[in-house]
Parts: C-alpha cells; sequence; structure tokens
C-alpha cells in the first residue's frame, strides 16, 4: 500500500501484559508513554489502545486507556478496541475502529522487534499504517533469540488468519468476527 503525505489521524497502541494489579507491563508502559508522547505530538487525533486479552481481571484495552487519561489525553479522543486476542486480530478490529473514526492512516506503536508483523497485518487489514516504534529494554540473547523465532513463526501464522479472514467475507460477505465488531461498535457509540 502506498503511503500519501496527508498526515495521521490516529494513533494505534497494541496491548501486551498487564500486571496483577492492574498497573501496566514495563512493556506496555513504555508503549503507552509512547502513544502519548505521539498524540501530544499531534501525531494523531485520537488514540485506539489495543487489545481483549484479558489478565486476571484486568483487560489491556481498559488499562491503557485509564492510564493516557491519567497522563493527560482526552478521554474524548480515547477509543478503545477490546477484542483482539492476537496482533491479526488488533489489526482486524483496530481497523475497524479507524473506519468509525473515518480514519484511513494510522500511526502504529508497538515494539520495535514487533513492528514489522504489526505493520503487515495492519495494512492487510486496510489501514495505511505507518510505524512508531518502541525502543526494546534491554534484554539477553535468548531473549532476544527466542522473540526472533516467535515473531517469525507468528508472523506466518497472522499472514494465513488475514489471509483466512478475506477468503471468507469474499466468499460470504462477512466473517464471524464482523457481528463481534457490530455488537461492540453498537456498545462503542457515543462513548470513548
Amino acid at each position: 500500500m502506498g503511503h500519501s503525505l496527508a498526515p495521521p489521524d490516529a494513533i494505534v497502541v497494541l496491548g501486551c501484559r498487564v500486571e496483577p494489579s492492574g498497573d501496566l507491563s514495563p512493556t506496555l508502559t513504555r508503549r503507552a508513554a509512547w502513544a502519548r508522547a505521539a498524540f501530544e505530538a499531534k501525531l494523531g487525533r485520537y488514540v485506539v489502545p489495543s487489545g481483549g486479552r484479558r489478565w486476571g481481571d484486568h483487560v489491556e484495552a481498559e488499562q491503557l486507556s485509564r492510564w493516557l487519561a491519567r497522563g493527560g489525553v482526552p478521554s474524548d479522543a480515547i477509543f478503545a478496541e477490546r477484542l483482539s486476542l492476537t496482533t491479526a486480530e488488533n489489526a482486524v478490529f483496530s481497523a475497524e475502529v479507524l473506519t468509525r473514526l473515518r480514519v484511513r492512516r494510522a500511526v502504529i506503536v508497538t515494539c520495535a522487534w514487533h513492528m514489522q508483523r504489526a505493520l503487515a497485518c495492519f495494512r492487510r487489514a486496510g489501514v495505511d499504517a505507518l510505524p512508531l516504534p518502541v525502543p526494546a529494554a534491554p534484554s539477553t540473547l535468548f531473549a532476544r533469540l527466542y522473540r526472533s523465532g516467535h515473531e517469525i513463526v507468528s508472523s506466518r501464522l497472522d499472514a494465513m488468519t488475514m489471509e483466512r479472514i478475506r477468503r471468507v467475507r469474499a466468499t460470504r460477505g462477512s466473517h464471524p468476527f464482523d457481528e463481534r465488531i457490530s455488537t461492540a461498535a453498537r456498545g462503542m457509540e457515543g462513548t470513548s
């Protein structure tokens, strides 16, 4: 997908682990801080915290939304995506939120080591996605090798998932995700 010269209209920040206390993990705190800085730098009018994974009593997107609001991002600029459990789902469900906001171009905030896969998913979902990679914290060689292998395997799985969604929509007119999106959108109307 080619990139226009128009500035992005939204910032999508991808979720990850939340502590049992409800605090953001160090990785998620770095992502949230970069998303807030991007908003303050006017890289987008909206922030879309993306992540439906539940960590104990806490959902990624909800905790991200609270952190961003406490950090000064206006609540009416935050539109949480609470359905996704994978990077591919982050892209599919966030793309729908962006569509409802009439946004085609978005900055994607995630860790540098995760960015290539995230961008591929968002672009397959039809989003003109621009990277804003968060530098990784210092880590061991083993951790870096593990992440690298994980990203290779997950990239292939995400590509297969995105293709399967595309094929189902092309042959049936919709995908089972579409009903979840529609239900979530009804809950989103009038709220952030």
